[in-house]
């Protein structure tokens, strides 16, 4: 078989270079997009790294500079010399199509990433002792990763660091607001690529703040929400979201309040719907419609699905605001093991995946019983379910707590705590909040 050579355009690389030294403010319109991977000659990589070393210190990238640096890094006989240079700017008549010119080697790049996906592919395929759901989420995550063009090195030296840190101030990076002013003093908001647990003993609201949290990334910030529920199905999700729909609405509209506990006692046939109500549900369903909300409530979701989910929809959509996962122990196989070790990888994976695909991540977690014991019913962090492992990987941990549910006199009635027990990034304390268990709805306490 006669081997062929890798796409590649030569004569456009050497364009690029010396269109960059023949004009130096024409790096500024492709250093975002163009890396030095993109260039098949190899002394073509390094004459542009240098001029991007030169960029992001506010340096010229003429013939002189460049030849400075290389000479100051020892690269300058191995890229060829000063002639090498010379012959590249000669060549070279205008910058004024740099724009166009880099999209086509970035075209070529992507083709040989595609070949060389497809041989991983190939090899992959021949595994026959990985199960098949590996497979196709390692042959997804290639391909994803070629086909939404993320051509960085995770090692990069400091001045590019630096010059992306100071950029981002400039150009500011959204943290999403939760929504609730005083949980927002706090934690400030959902940061993408992050992970929040969300633990608290059963019955304490868990499901009910995820579902405000997931309300409010839409209504606020009008960002997609994705919920994986490996406990709830997705009519009785959709049914807390038409109540927080009705209650949320402005007081002049013709909306009225939606329970779900009365949907449930129609849909028993105990206490049919009257006609009145029936309407009112079909205005707060034509709402609910346009909520950029998702919902899978697959019983064995696992990592992998819950990654390409989540590729597809950002394909589709754009982006995701928030991810929301109910509940981790559930995700967890119950193979006969160490289930904080399986609990751990489950874990790993959430904060592996807001990492890779950058959107936050709220993962709901049981409280372990120790807490029923002590005076004092407030979790701890270290009453999450086989805790060591989701203490270290969160970003963020967030714990629920009702009084009233534990004391029926409690002058805190109608209150719910969230206690901010971990921030890596912000302070610790505790938000309390009104809470309507009859519609399932979070307010400001203020």
């Amino acid at each position: 078989m006669v081997e062929r050579i890798p796409p590649s355009v030569i004569d456009v690389e050497e364009s690029i270079l010396g269109g960059i030294m023949l004009d130096p403010s024409a790096i500024g319109r492709i250093s975002d997009t163009l890396v030095a991977d993109a260039f098949y000659i190899s002394t073509h990589q390094i004459i542009y790294t240098c001029t991007l070393r030169l960029h992001q210190q506010g340096k010229p990238t003429d013939l002189l500079s460049v030849t400075n640096w290389l000479v100051s890094n020892e690269l300058l006989e191995k890229i060829g010399g000063r002639n090498k240079l010379a012959m590249l700017l000669e060549s070279t008549v205008s910058a004024v199509n740099i724009d166009a010119l880099a999209q086509i080697l970035i075209d070529k790049y992507t083709r040989r990433r595609l070949i060389s996906v497809g041989n991983f592919l190939v090899e992959l395929g021949y595994e026959q002792e990985t199960p098949i759901e590996s497979i196709l989420d390692r042959s997804e995550q290639k391909l994803y990763e070629v086909s939404n063009a993320q051509f960085r090195r995770n090692t990069e030296h400091n001045s590019a660091i630096s010059t992306t840190a100071y950029e981002q101030l400039l150009n500011i990076k959204p943290i999403y607001p939760t929504g609730y002013r005083d949980l927002d003093d706090l934690m400030v908001g959902f940061e993408p690529g992050t992970l929040t647990i969300l633990g608290g003993r059963s019955s304490m609201g868990k499901s009910f703040i995820s579902c405000n949290l997931a309300y409010m990334m839409m209504k606020k910030n009008n960002l997609p929400v994705v919920i994986f529920s490996l406990e709830m199905s997705k009519l009785q999700l959709e049914y807390r979201f038409w109540s927080l729909i009705s209650i949320t609405q402005d007081k002049e509209s013709s909306i009225l309040p939606v329970n779900t506990g009365r949907i449930q006692r129609h849909r028993s046939k105990e206490d049919p719907l009257d006609e009145y109500e029936l309407q009112n549900m079909k205005n707060v369903s034509n709402i609910a419609s346009q909520l950029p909300l998702y919902i899978n409530d697959s019983r064995d979701m696992s990592l992998s699905r819950i990654a390409s989910e989540c590729r597809q929809i950002i394909a589709n959509a754009g982006s995701i605001g928030l991810v929301i996962v109910d509940y981790v122990q559930m995700m967890a196989e119950d193979s006969g093991g160490n289930r904080s070790y399986e609990l751990g990888d489950v874990a790993r994976g959430l904060y592996k995946i807001a990492g890779e695909l950058d959107f936050p991540i709220l993962a709901l977690s049981q409280i372990s019983r120790s807490v029923e014991a002590r005076p004092d019913k407030r979790p701890l962090m270290s009453d999450l379910s086989q805790s060591g492992i989701l203490e270290t990987v969160a970003d963020n941990i967030l714990l629920a707590y009702r009084d009233e549910y534990y004391n029926p006199d409690s002058t805190e009635r109608g209150r719910l705590e969230l206690r901010l027990a971990k921030a890596r990034h912000g302070e610790i304390g505790t938000v309390k909040f009104l809470f309507d268990t009859f519609y399932g709805v979070l307010k400001d306490l203020t």
